[in-house]
């Protein structure tokens, strides 16, 4: 089965005594990971190569994701991360979306055994860059900010858990180095290689 592109934003602030990640439980109802623990995200919609922005991705960013997606992919993965945002948690990036303080992370293919694919990239924004109230929108519950250490001890997805220990050790880069990774984390038939 064909795994469909999909983008996750994983919104990080600094914590009082470590970093905190945004996060919400998706409901039982969901066919695609219910009852879990999860950071605002989904699939890739038709207009998100196109739809207005107020700055368009960086060229680093663009390029990390251009080692597996064309261009117009690219910018509709960063794009759709803004939008999973606004629609899941009533935070923005601004009204349109500021796509320049979107970093890229990681992506993390679904197994071909599971009825439901993605071919997922993670991205990550910093809290102060956006705006609003968290509000729930049906598709996750209680969202909030987990410390990085709690959310590792609770009972996550795989590939959550996985995501998470790969933020870390982003976290731990200086800034500059965050840039310049001359290769991407893939997480693929449950282990991580690059691309």
């Amino acid at each position: 089965m064909f795994a469909r592109h999909a983008a996750s934003l994983i919104v990080l602030r600094t914590g009082p005594l470590e970093h905190e990640v945004l996060m919400g439980l998706r409901g039982a109802g969901h066919r695609f990971m219910p009852n879990r623990l999860v950071f605002p995200g989904g699939a890739v919609d038709p207009g998100d190569a196109t739809g207005p922005a107020a700055t368009e991705p960086r060229e680093d960013v663009l390029a990390a994701l251009g080692r597996a997606a064309r261009p117009r992919l690219a910018r509709a993965l960063v794009a759709a991360a803004a939008r999973e945002l606004e629609e899941e948690t009533g935070l923005t990036l601004g009204g349109p979306p500021r796509l320049d303080v979107i970093d890229y992370l990681c992506r993390a293919v679904t197994p071909p055994s599971r009825p439901m694919r993605f071919n997922a990239r993670f991205l990550v924004v910093d809290a102060s860059a956006t705006e609003g109230e968290i509000a729930g929108s049906g598709e996750l519950e209680g969202v909030r900010f987990y410390p990085l250490g709690e959310a590792l001890a609770l009972d996550l997805a795989l590939v959550t858990r996985e995501v998470l220990e790969r933020l870390q050790g982003w976290l731990a880069l200086p800034h500059p180095m965050r840039r310049a990774r001359p290769s991407t984390d893939v997480f693929k038939k449950r282990r991580w290689r690059l691309e």
